[in-house]
């Protein structure tokens, strides 16, 4: 067996460990560690025979080897390991590595003599390893096979060692030894005299001794409750022998009255065969019905598909008719509406022609009156010269005052002369209009005319069905 002591201090700044090797059952060859603590890379520590020592400065990693040996053993508690929870031995990651997500430490064993325990002794090399992972537990594996952490920690019992063993010395250990109450230096002294299996497997016989004697006192129990049981079981036989006589007295009753109704129903049998023979006739004289209904049906239904056709050729006229009749009415009511339209213009037009009149009415007084002062003041010229200046002054602004008139005049007359051209073209315009109503009065007419035929030719389509629907249910 080999074990890691921490050695007592040698030189100011610097620790250092030895490993110690004494005769025992088993004998630890190397010791692999990869994300346990400060061992973030897979590492390898072979422990040889006689003195293998790890010497370095303090946080150097020492205490973990030692650590990581006593939790590959089995090690459940969190403080022996210097943390708060067993997740903590998983290296937690630093500023340039990042946190691993397990830990795993494998124990290497030499067991070519053969003599770890009968579980455990059929190969030359035990490999105990222990797998942890975030938020799933702990897993232990020997020889790449499952086993429970109660069975490792008793491998290692068996071997005189473990994760408790004294030869395992951690920090502070001397002082506690020293310090230690009577019954925790028995207990050191029992590992090492090699007898901690011995007494971890008398605490399982003493548990199994326990649950025997609680089953036993279950037995009784059971017994008690088989006793109580075995009376009701009684009382059950005596109720099944008088269910058995009643069934059978059941069975005999039920055999005659099966007796008798079977009797019935062969009566019964003998008048449905002759009620079913009456039927039968029957059957087939309205059978014979049903094919002359057949026949007459299907000569009515060879008649009906022309009038079927005639129904729908109607049915599409008349549908012609009614869309072409609105159509119609949709053109009156515009043409209406354009009337209208027009006969508001014309009366428009009539009051503009009128008021043209008036104008040129009072344009040819105007003249009329201008000619009789034109006139006047030519026989006033006669003889008098001074006032034929004036009245040349009057004439001049007579003659202006004329041109005048006769300018708007003109433009009186171009502007009537324009209303006249506008006139005569709405009352073409109204001639038209008249006209297409009058046409579409007419098609209207027609459109009427044509609907009544539809409607009558539709009426001598529904009576001939009719008559051939008659007819069918007269033949059926």
């Amino acid at each position: 067996m080999g074990a890691v002591d921490r050695a007592l201090p040698g030189s100011e700044g610097c620790r250092g460990g030895i490993t110690r090797q004494k005769d025992a059952l088993v004998q630890f060859t190397k010791l692999r560690l990869n994300g346990f603590k400060s061992f973030v890379d897979p590492t390898e520590m072979v422990i040889a025979e006689g003195l293998t020592g790890v010497v370095g400065p303090n946080g150097c990693g020492k205490s973990n080897l030692l650590e990581a040996l006593r939790w590959v053993m089995g090690e459940n508690r969190p403080s022996a390991m210097r943390g708060g929870g067993m997740e903590d031995v998983i290296f937690a990651g630093t500023s340039r590595r990042p946190a691993r997500n397990y830990a795993e430490v494998v124990l290497s064993m030499d067991n070519s003599d053969r003599l770890a325990p009968a579980g455990f002794n059929d190969s030359d090399h035990l490999e105990i390893a222990r797998r942890i992972t975030r938020d799933a537990g702990s897993a232990y594996k020997v020889n790449q096979k499952d086993v429970r952490a109660r069975d490792v920690q008793m491998l290692f019992a068996d071997a005189s060692t473990g994760a408790h063993s004294p030869a395992l010395v951690r920090q502070g250990q001397i002082s506690e030894l020293i310090n230690a109450k009577p019954q925790a230096r028995r207990r050191i002294l029992e590992e090492a005299a090699g007898i901690s299996g011995l007494y971890q497997r008398r605490h399982e016989a003493e548990l199994k001794l326990k649950g025997a004697e609680a089953n036993l006192l279950r037995v009784d129990d059971v017994i008690e409750q088989l006793a109580q049981q075995l009376q009701q079981l009684a009382r059950q036989a005596r109720q099944a022998a008088r269910y058995r006589e009643l069934s059978e007295q059941l069975r005999r009753s039920e055999g005659v009255l099966l007796y008798r109704r079977w009797r019935e129903a062969a009566d019964a049998q003998v008048a449905a065969r002759a009620q079913l023979a009456e039927r039968v006739r029957g059957a087939a004289e309205a059978e014979r019905l049903a094919r002359a209904a057949e026949a007459a049906r299907g000569k009515a239904e060879e008649a009906l598909p022309p009038l079927r056709e005639e129904s729908a050729i109607a049915e599409a006229v008349l549908q012609r008719l009614v869309l072409q009749r609105e159509a119609l009415d949709d053109e009156e009511r515009r043409v209406a509406a354009t009337i209208e339209t027009l006969a508001a213009r014309i009366a428009q037009l009539d009051r503009d022609i009128e008021r043209e009149h008036a104008l040129s009415r009072d344009a040819g007084d105007t003249i009329a009156r201008l000619e009789d002062e034109a006139a006047r003041l030519e026989a006033e010229n006669e003889g008098h010269e001074a006032r034929l200046a004036g009245a040349a002054a009057a004439a001049h602004e007579a003659a202006q005052v004329l041109q005048e008139r006769e300018a708007g005049y003109t433009r009186l007359t171009e502007d009537a002369a324009r209303l006249a051209a506008r006139h005569q073209s709405a009352q073409r315009m109204v001639e038209d209009e008249k006209k297409t109503v009058e046409r579409g009065e007419a098609e209207a007419a027609r459109a009427d005319q044509t609907a009544e035929a539809a409607k009558a030719a539709e009426a001598g389509a529904a009576a001939a069905f009719g008559a051939a629907e008659a007819a069918l249910a007269t033949a059926t």
